[in-house]
This record gives structure tokens, sequence and C-alpha cells, in this order.
């Protein structure tokens, strides 16, 4: 494999060192918003995750692609990821598993990456600078930083619109349960419906689907999915969430979370540079225990936003961000980090069980 020298610029005028990877960006530069993600394993499921839509994703572990690729792993239909950085590249994979490696894999789906960079050194610079624009190409230096300082980030952005489904679909029920379930595509990954699919038969609809249609359905249970992006961008989203509340069982995760939060009259603000990897410490308040959780997401409930009747469930032990909550009797709940992993730890996976307790104490299926 023939490397380029690349330089990966970020608005401020930071600048790395690199060797391009992967596709070729369109127009020769590849401008996002860059964030770091510190899993240590499942840089496929990351890389497909719609949730990283209009992101630059950086690994602080170094070394990548080491075990290669393969379609079982994939979280959505391709990555919505504006580009990947990394800092080494393996050169030979080595799985059973493995069909393919990392670079081929990246030329496949057209998303741009840089190896070589000193990511311990990029990371420090966005945990203390916060997430900022990038852009990463063979150009030089002034254009480079020109296309970062154009690039507008996620605020204010519907990037929901760009992954969701077109039409609705259904997945079938893995066991015996007759549970209904719709589901709002948000940049829903595959793992999650693996999970609701073990509840009952699934209905996946488009993320603007209005709540009349879904009520119409006559569901056991609505699901709102993880998404990438700006919560108070997707109002459509959370006007649909507030006709159901009442009507319906409703659980959320990650975006779903935040806009159930919002149709619930809390607000949503940036964090520096958000929650990104496979090890954050959750403690659940009715029991004190810790989960440790997989987590991605770049904004947050504001804490102390939530009017009455709504609890806060869970909390982030690194920085107090709400990370669950319930309004019982609304019949509803949500948690901001990832239950069904993929990848990360399962100590969160007993939230689908929670999920159908409340659709079976509701009367369905």
């Amino acid at each position: 494999m023939t490397l380029r020298e690349g330089l990966l610029v970020l608005a401020d005028g930071t600048t790395f060192e690199g060797e391009l990877i992967g596709a070729e960006a369109p127009e020769g530069v590849a401008a996002g918003e860059v964030v770091f993600n510190t899993v240590l394993s499942g840089y496929q499921e990351v890389l497909s995750d719609p949730s990283y839509a209009g992101q630059i994703i950086t690994f602080t572990y170094p070394h990548i692609g080491n075990y290669g690729v393969n379609p079982d792993d994939d979280e959505s239909r391709r990555p919505f990821a504006r580009g990947v950085v990394v800092r080494d590249l393996a050169r030979r994979r080595s799985n059973w598993r493995s069909t393919g490696d990392l670079d081929g894999y990246l030329r496949h789906h057209g998303v741009p990456g840089i190896a070589g960079v000193d990511t311990r050194r990029l990371t420090r610079h966005i945990r203390e600078a916060g997430a900022l624009p990038g852009a990463f190409g063979p150009s030089d230096e002034v254009a480079l930083k020109a296309a970062a300082t154009a690039e507008p980030g996620t605020d204010g952005v519907d990037l929901v619109a760009t992954v969701t489904c077109a039409e609705p679909y259904t997945v079938a029920a893995a066991g015996g349960d007759r549970r209904r379930i719709v589901a709002y595509d948000y940049g829903i990954k595959r793992t999650i419906l693996r999970h609701l699919a073990g509840l009952g038969e699934v209905t996946v609809v488009p993320a603007a689907t209005p709540a009349d249609e879904v009520l119409a359905d006559e569901p056991d249970g609505v699901f709102l999915s993880n998404g990438p992006g700006d919560p108070a961008a997707v109002t459509y989203a959370a006007d649909a969430i507030r006709e159901l509340l009442d009507r319906v069982p409703v659980f959320g995760i990650c975006l779903g979370h935040q806009l159930l939060a919002t149709a619930l009259g809390a607000t949503t603000h940036k964090l520096p540079f958000g929650h990104h990897g496979g090890n954050h410490p959750v403690r659940r308040l009715t029991t004190g225990r810790v989960e440790i959780t997989s987590q991605n997401h770049n904004y947050a409930v504001a804490e102390g936003s939530l009017g009455p009747g709504v609890e806060v469930t869970h909390v982030n032990l690194n920085d107090g961000v709400v990370e669950g909550l319930r309004a019982p009797g609304l019949r509803a709940f949500s948690v901001q980090y990832h239950p069904e992993a993929g990848p990360g730890p399962h100590d969160a996976a007993y939230l689908f069980g929670e999920f159908a307790a409340l659709v079976d104490q509701s009367g369905g299926p």
C-alpha cells in the first residue's frame, strides 16, 4: 500500500503531520468536527455508527486495524463519519472472522483517513480546547485551515435527516414474544435492533414519521434511537414524542434520551468534547450500583432543567452529566449511554428487560 503525505489542520491552526489512508476525499479535503473515541477494540462498529455523521473520528488507542473487518460487525448500511484519524494502521490483519482489511473497508465506503498522527497530542488538545472543526488532505496548510474554519460543525444542523431510513421496514421477532414495537430511526444501530427483536416484532420508521401514524399501528411500545448531532435541530422529533407520551410506553437511548427530555420540557447543551468510548462509569441512583458503559454523544440534558414528574435515574461519575431519566406517570424512560454496547460492556443490558416489563404492565402484548 503506497501512502501519501498529508496534514490535519484544526480550525485554531494546530497542525499534525501524517499519511493519507482510505478513500480520497472529495476535492482532496475531508472536513468535519474532530472528536476522539477511547475504545480499545470495536473500531468497525464505531466507524459504522450513524451517530458520527458530520464528524472526524480520532482513535486514542494507537494500534487500529489489526483484526480486520467483516460484514457482521457493521452497525448500519455504511459509515457516515467524515473521516478517521489513527496513530498506527495495521499493515496485516489477523483474525479468523475477518474478510477484509480496514484500509480496504474505508476505500469501499468512501471514507478518507489519515494515519501516523500523534493522536495523544491531538486528544490532549481537544480535551483542553474542546471539539474543533478540522480538515485533512494533501493540500497545503493554508488551504486546510481555510477548509477547517469554513466547516460549520454540528450546532443547529439536522444530521438525523441524513442518516434515517427512507421507508419503514420490519425486523422479525427473534423468539416467541409477541410484543409489537415501533422504533424511530434517528440513526439506529443494528445491535439495538437485535436487542429489540428479542422482545418482539420491530417496525422501524423514518425520523419524521408523525405520532398519529405510529399510534395507528397500535404498538405495545415505542423506542427512540440513537443518532447524530444537535437535538435542538430535530424539533419535529420532539413534537412527535410529545404526542406519544402517556399514550404508549416509551424508551429512548442517546439522542432518543435527549429528545425525550426535550419533549418533557428540558433543555440540552453541548459538552466541551463529548463522551465517546467504552469505559464511562455511571451510577444508577436507585441502587448505587456503578455501571461501566459505552457512550457516544456530544450533547447532554441540562442538569436542573427537568420539570416536575421527571426523575434523574443515572449520572456520569466523571463529570456529573445526566445519564438517565424517567417519567413514571407518562410510562417513559431513557438513558444517555448505550446499553446495547456494540462495542462495549454489557452492564446495562437489563434496560431492555425493563422496557419489556413496562410494556407488559401497560397491557401489551
